[in-house]
């Protein structure tokens, strides 16, 4: 069996410091090369990871299986569409495109081509929130925080909810197993529509699930806790594990050999949409459940004014 041909569009940040890093570790598969409309940068990033530099979406699609996308946001639903009418399979970073119509209309394509479509919400596997998720009975509440230091601006409400804070209410209703319903929230800008803060509390059956985000809280603390029948659980910035109950306190250390890409889910996903095309099943964040907070993030938008 020939292995699989991956590529990569966008060559920015993300690409450099997560995927291409995993992906040119390949085994199972082949890292056929790169596209960038800066032909120049891209020329030098792909010169650096000895694979070939394309001048055309068209021309990469044909040589490839699968595509991972790390262009703006802008751009999703061109390139997306356009790499699933090539026929490829296409892995793209979240949020799916810039609004939820047209993240169902992907979604609706690669039903229509047959082809793999998946969001990467990479804390879906890291493995302490993977951990926390199996192991938590009957959580009667959840809460997850992921604050900035000082990032206010320089774009809108809008983008940095999509930007960011949609991997909060992603990571948190998944942690509680269900659809939420929006109780209740708030959102916060400064003068210039910049986001300030953002909290929102959700029921998901039983469980009461609360997301916070604080774009100038001088920390960059992620922590997620969970309060459950007989144990409370604290995960911070996804590699300390503390867990409480009548017989103490227990803190399992982080395995050494564990690398800050596994611990923070890139590895995993990387590895589960892999799987996936090869194995021809649907990826897990793919469909609704790429679409479903992004969906409740526009509603809280139009809630807001």
């Amino acid at each position: 069996m020939s292995k699989l041909r991956i590529g990569v569009v966008g060559l920015g940040g993300i690409a450099q410091k997560a995927y291409l890093p995993l992906l040119s570790q390949a085994t199972d598969w082949q890292l056929v090369g790169g596209f960038s409309p800066n032909q120049q940068k891209a020329k030098l990033i792909c010169d650096s990871y000895r694979m070939a530099c394309f001048s055309q979406l068209d021309s990469l699609a044909q040589q490839c299986d699968a595509v991972f996308v790390h262009s703006s946001t802008a751009s999703h639903f061109e390139v997306v569409g356009e790499l699933l009418k090539h026929g490829v399979h296409v892995y793209v970073d979240k949020p799916l495109a810039e609004t939820a119509e047209q993240g169902e209309q992907l979604v609706a394509l690669a039903d229509k081509c047959g082809k793999a479509l998946m969001v990467g919400f990479n804390r879906r596997f890291a493995p302490l929130y993977r951990q926390l998720k199996q192991q938590m009975q009957l959580p009667a509440s959840i809460r997850m925080d992921k604050h900035r230091a000082d990032s206010v601006g320089p774009n809108d409400l809008s983008f940095t909810l999509l930007d960011d804070y949609l991997h909060v209410v992603d990571t948190a209703l998944w942690l509680g197993s269900g659809a939420g319903n929006l109780l209740s929230g708030s959102l916060r800008a400064n003068d210039s529509g910049e986001m300030l803060y953002a909290e929102h509390h959700f029921a998901c059956g039983e469980t009461l699930v609360t997301t916070s985000m604080h774009r100038r809280a001088g920390s960059q603390r992620e922590s997620v806790q969970a309060v459950t029948d007989g144990a409370v659980y604290q995960v911070n910035d996804m590699r300390q594990w503390l867990r409480e109950d009548r017989q103490g306190v227990i803190e399992q250390p982080v395995p050494g050999w564990q690398s800050t890409l596994a611990q923070r889910g890139f590895a995993g996903a990387v590895q589960h949409f892999i799987q996936a095309v090869g194995n021809q099943t649907r990826p897990d964040t793919a469909g609704e459940q790429a679409l479903y907070a992004q969906r409740l993030l526009e509603k809280m938008l139009r809630d807001a004014g």
